[in-house]
């Protein structure tokens, strides 16, 4: 087998889940050679040391220039993701807007009164280093995130800009939490997000928590990963967020479903789901389907029936029992709405609710359990779920000079 990171271990797998390997934990680690088990549940760690790496880089320097005109956040897939997570955290109070960049260089308005965060777990993506070449030719300040000794390390010194060194032990899709907390920590120099220590600390432990709860050796019916996981086999996903933090975990569990598992999904929020998506329910994978149903019928002869799963993920706000907080209780009912109207249909609905007492540590409580779910899935079907044939070989296509390694 090829080396794991770069993705070159060739297609295999099953089409249909093999609901017995996700209780052998010996099988499982046999088709996890990478270990995206093992990086995903270093998520708490992954917290505790980029905090203390933001520390050692000193940015304090940051805030000497005050508070920015505009946020830039530089980068493609789980490094831009960040931009969504400082946006949350920050809230809609935030006093200067925050602008996720996927694409090579900057928006043509950057200038000097703005700020650049490249971030890049393999310190070598071109959509980061692009940006932070021309955040430095156009005077913007500059913040960069990534693999040390890279070449984003090196545009960042010739800029006389931080740079936060994250050891790259996993792909990026595993390292959310190394990328996002140097982000979250620039951002509160720079004035536009309130985060402290003790946030970050019960962050850090509800991962460990979530990672004891979904670790391989419980068996699949105490373990509520492999039990998402298992509902979610055969199924088209469509992945639901009550709220606007909530709606930032969706798409994460989008992206690792499809990075992971190789899973078609839909994600996004209830609001724009029941101006349209929400007709789903009603289509040829939602109620059709399940309205020919035979309960009698052998589910071994229903295979080939492929049906929709609802995947709900509710946040409830951080004090639910706040009677004047009306946009919390607009959230609820249009999540009790979607349950209902699963329920009529016959569709089924998985409901994951977000706990903790900070932002920050609910929307960690909404990520960790369907991170573990989307690989548990894709070792169900065989298949390696750091190994992605499809990365590499579009990266070969695209790329005049081969990219090693997943970005």
């Amino acid at each position: 087998m090829g080396n794991p990171v770069d993705g070159t271990a060739g297609i295999q797998g099953r089409r249909v889940a093999d609901e017995s390997i996700l209780d052998d934990e010996e099988l499982m680690a046999a088709r996890d050679p990478g270990g995206m088990l093992r990086a995903t549940a270093s998520a708490g760690a992954q917290v505790r040391e980029s905090a203390q790496l933001a520390a050692e880089a000193n940015l304090n320097a940051l805030s000497d220039e005050g508070r920015p005109r505009a946020v830039v956040i530089a980068g493609a897939g789980t490094a831009v993701l960040t931009a969504d997570i400082l946006r949350t955290v920050a809230g809609p109070r935030c006093p200067a807007p925050v602008i996720a960049h996927r694409s090579p260089g900057v928006p043509g308005w950057v200038g000097a009164a703005d700020v650049v965060i490249a971030v890049s777990a393999s310190g070598r993506s071109p959509e980061a280093l692009a940006a932070a070449e021309a955040a430095a030719r156009r005077g913007a300040r500059l913040v960069a995130i990534g693999a040390p000794d890279s070449r984003l390390q090196s545009i960042a010194e010739s800029a006389r800009a931080p740079f936060i060194g994250v050891p790259r032990r996993a792909p990026a899709r595993a390292s959310l939490w190394s990328l996002a907390v140097p982000v979250l920590l620039a951002a509160r120099q720079l004035d536009l997000v309130k985060i402290n220590e003790a946030d970050l600390a019960e962050t850090a432990t509800r991962l460990d928590t979530d990672a004891d709860r979904c670790r391989p050796g419980l068996e699949s019916f105490v373990n509520p990963a492999k039990s998402l996981a298992l509902g979610l086999a055969g199924s088209v996903p469509i992945v639901w967020g009550s709220s606007p933090l909530a709606t930032v975990a969706a798409r994460r569990f989008a992206d690792t479903l499809s990075a992971n598992a190789r899973y078609p999904v839909v994600a996004g929020g209830l609001g724009e789901a029941g101006r349209g998506r929400v007709g789903l329910l009603d289509g040829v994978f939602g109620g059709l389907v399940e309205g020919e149903r035979d309960i009698f019928a052998d589910p071994e002869d229903e295979g080939d029936q492929t049906r929709l799963r609802i995947v709900l993920l509710r946040d409830g706000g951080i004090d639910p029992q706040e009677a004047n907080d009306e946009p919390v209780a607009v959230e609820e009912r249009r999540a009790d709405a979607v349950q209902t109207l699963a329920e009529r249909r016959g569709v089924r609905c998985d409901v994951v609710t977000a706990e903790g007492g900070s932002t920050l540590e609910r929307l960690a409580s909404l990520i960790a359990v369907p991170d573990f779910a989307s690989i548990y899935l894709a070792l169900a079907h065989g298949l390696d779920p750091m190994a992605v044939p499809a990365i590499s070989e579009m990266k070969e296509l695209a790329n005049p000079i081969r990219t090693e390694g997943i970005n």
